[in-house]
């Protein structure tokens, strides 16, 4: 049975190694009893799976789209009419290309909380309703 260590499982659920000790402590992660401290491949995997259904903000709006990625603008290059987004979440870095108006209606700099939304090929970006987390 795959397994996996603390810090290797926080960094594919993008969170902390506190957090993971905390939902083992919690008992909402399983360990295998090896040491140093493993966590079940399955568990992890059922684990990955509840956090993606409890993320949905049942407020937001309803989309097809199932890929979000939530995490900071790091970067805004515009230029005229075009402009790049570059937004971390977790591990994952994610481009976008749009229009500079709608940076600026979405108030996009760095710093600024955002979701990346993949679906096919586009990369949709969103901010929460107010600019605030």
């Amino acid at each position: 049975m795959t397994s996996y260590r603390i810090a290797d499982a926080a960094r594919l659920l993008g969170v902390s190694d506190d957090t993971v000790r905390r939902w083992i402590d919690q008992r909402a992660l399983p360990v295998t009893g090896d040491s140093p401290t493993r966590v079940p491949g399955d568990a992890l995997a059922a684990h990955a799976q509840r956090l993606a259904e409890s993320g949905d903000d049942e407020r937001g709006p309803l989309s097809s789209a199932r890929n979000r990625f939530t995490g900071l603008v790091t970067r805004v290059q515009a230029d005229g009419v075009m402009a790049q987004v570059d937004i971390q979440a977790g591990p994952h870095r994610i481009v976008s290309l749009m229009s500079a108006e709608a940076v600026r209606e979405l108030a996009l700099e760095p710093g600024s909380l955002a979701t990346a939304i993949v679906k096919a090929t586009n990369v949709i970006v969103e901010t929460p309703q107010g600019g605030h987390p």
